[in-house]
């Protein structure tokens, strides 16, 4: 099956740690979307959320995957309930394709979040991993993003960009 992903999930290292075998096809976009970083993550932080704008200007850059369908469970595992796992029509330079792709739940946004900084580097690294555009990178990395205070966590997410 295709796997739109747009957060920390285009990073391949990180989305194989979760799918095994997934395979990068290429950039997509997801338009009357805006990226947001306000979905609880329920550790403090803000995760990427593909926010329904109905704007067609609005654009979420990401990534399509190639991935086992048998292995899909093992990706809603990683996800966790705050996401709900829908249907997409993205573009490609090829031409429009039908995804899968996670959306925050809505009870599960607040707008007072923020990412942590490793999680914020792992969606600039999965980025510029697979050459989305340099301004829409610039833009993710410009966002504000804060410390985790979990040391242990930050150092065990650094070692998975570190491999990648």
């Amino acid at each position: 099956m295709h796997y739109f992903a747009y957060g920390s999930n285009m990073l391949t290292a990180r989305l194989r740690q979760r799918v095994r075998g997934a395979r990068p096809l290429g950039p997509a976009r997801l338009k009357g979307h805006a990226l947001r970083f306000h979905m609880n993550g329920g550790d403090g932080s803000g995760k990427c959320n593909a926010f329904a704008t109905g704007r067609p200007s609005d654009v979420v850059h990401g990534v399509i995957f190639e991935i086992d369908d048998r292995r899909l469970r093992k990706l809603h595992a990683a996800e966790g309930p705050g996401y709900e796992f829908i249907q997409v029509q993205v573009e490609t330079d090829n031409g429009s394709l039908p995804a899968g792709t996670y959306r925050a739940r809505n009870a599960w946004l607040d707008d007072a979040m923020a990412p942590y900084t490793w999680y914020q580097a792992f969606v600039v690294a999965g980025g510029r991993e697979h050459g989305l555009p340099g301004e829409y990178i610039a833009q993710i990395e410009n966002m504000f993003a804060r410390r985790d205070a979990n040391i242990w966590r930050a150092f065990r997410n650094r070692m998975v960009l570190r491999r990648a």
